[in-house]
């Protein structure tokens, strides 16, 4: 018997420019709840944009993004923060609060004014920052660490939130590859386990062809085509959105494809 999955997001024929800057043209997606999505596109595709505007963290136009059927932006922003949890792609703060500061930020959506976090408060804080490895930097300044740290900090902060969905825009582009792979599985897991409607922005495709159910791809501020990987991430598709040829291989140990470029002649002899 086959899973059956219910609208969680619906973005309805969005278009959004900056200016005369045509950034999205007519983007029409669904977010099954449930699902691990990734959203993928070569640079200044429209994937940062698309994101803020489901997430409200910029200006979002009305009766075009609808959380279970909800126009989203009849929603408070409290409200909204107890439903998704987002990782922006810059994680910069100016202030010098503790770590775990930081992360118990997460719980600020369902606390009231001047009240203080309680004991399940903290233990949500210390289980996600166990999971993303950062409960040892916990009583660090934010300023105090690296890049990379602070990156996974901030994806602890949106664990705590304990939301029905997780939105992160390129959540692994500052941390090596088994801080990576680490945090990857922690999203997988927490999308099987708590059915978390999970949403990455990555760049690497053969990451999205392994963690993902479904991906959008987006090329010029439109979607190019969706559905589970191995449709969207043909060699055919591939060369038309990236501009690259690739092979296709069997990874050995999952049993998706693997995408290798293609080397030219100059590349090959490093001339």
């Amino acid at each position: 018997m086959s899973m059956r999955f219910e609208n969680h997001i619906k973005v309805k024929n969005l278009d959004w420019s900056y200016g005369a800057q045509v950034v999205l043209t007519d983007v029409s997606v669904n977010i099954e709840k449930g699902k691990f999505y990734t959203i993928l596109g070569p640079n200044g595709s429209g994937k940062t944009t698309l994101a803020k505007i489901i997430t409200k963290t910029m200006d979002t136009p009305k009766n075009k993004v609808f959380l279970l059927s909800e126009d989203i932006t009849k929603l408070t922003n409290k409200q909204t923060a107890r439903k998704i949890a987002t990782v922006p792609q810059n994680t910069i703060i100016d202030f010098d609060f503790s770590v775990m500061d930081i992360v118990l930020m997460g719980r600020a959506p369902y606390l009231r004014r001047f009240q203080s976090e309680s004991s399940l408060d903290f233990e949500l804080a210390k289980d996600a920052m166990l999971k993303t490895n950062t409960w040892h930097l916990r009583d660090k300044k934010i300023d105090q660490i690296s890049g990379g740290e602070r990156q996974r900090v901030i994806i602890a902060r949106a664990i705590t939130q304990d939301t029905e969905v997780l939105i992160l825009d390129e959540p692994i582009s500052n941390i090596d590859i088994h801080h990576q792979i680490q945090l990857l599985e922690v999203l997988k897991k927490l999308n099987k386990e708590k059915n978390t409607t999970i949403i990455t922005i990555l760049h690497d495709l053969n990451l999205a062809v392994q963690y993902s159910d479904e991906i959008f791809l987006l090329s010029d501020g439109k979607l190019v085509t969706h559905g589970n990987p191995q449709a969207v991430l043909t060699k055919e598709i591939i060369d038309e959105v990236y501009n690259i040829e690739v092979d296709m291989v069997v990874h050995p140990s999952t049993g998706k494809p693997y995408i290798i470029p293609v080397f030219n002649e100059f590349q090959k002899t490093g001339s």
